[in-house]
């Protein structure tokens, strides 16, 4: 059963905005900033857990489009509140391509309405809320998908950016 989720509408970036800045660990002993990306477009697609089902799911499949968002001038990050060292597992397990980063303070997952109020069986609890951002070259946001369902996802937002390059809005 998947968790229900909601959001301080204060806590996420607005479409025509500029979108937060950030600086996470990510897999591989690296860092990645928001910074790393002027002049490209970013999809960042937050997850609830690394090895999950849902999330393996996206991960493979935004993996599997890496080279398709890369001839539109996009790259893909990934973003949970796991830590490196399961994101490094997470990645070698699945050979994912995408970059996965770690926010495991949660002040980037809280800048982008991504960690909020969830509930399951009848409980509510906090975590982190499966939601992608993409953000265009001139570092504002494009279009937010707040309440993603996986299959299909990727490629909807491969879609999107096509339509973003050409100057053009997909939905």
């Amino acid at each position: 059963m998947a968790a229900t989720a909601s959001t301080d509408p204060q806590g996420s970036p607005q479409v025509g905005r500029r979108a937060p800045a950030f600086k996470l660990p990510r897999d591989g002993d690296a860092k990645v900033s928001l910074a790393d990306y002027k002049g490209r477009y970013l999809v960042l697609y937050f997850y609830p857990k690394a090895d999950t089902s849902g999330c393996t799911k996206e991960a493979m499949d935004f993996s599997r489009l890496k080279t398709r968002f890369a001839k539109l001038n996009a790259d893909v990050l990934g973003v949970s509140a796991d830590p490196v060292s399961a994101l490094d597992k997470f990645r070698d397990k699945h050979d994912l391509t995408v970059p996965l980063a770690s926010d495991e303070g949660k002040a980037m997952l809280t800048d982008y309405g991504a960690w909020g109020k969830k509930s399951m069986y009848g409980r509510t609890f906090m975590g982190v809320i499966r939601k992608t951002v993409l953000i265009g070259p001139d570092g504002k946001v494009i279009r937010i998908w707040p309440k993603v369902k996986v299959p299909g996802h990727a490629e909807e937002v491969l879609a999107e950016v096509q339509a973003a390059a050409k100057g053009v809005t997909a939905k």
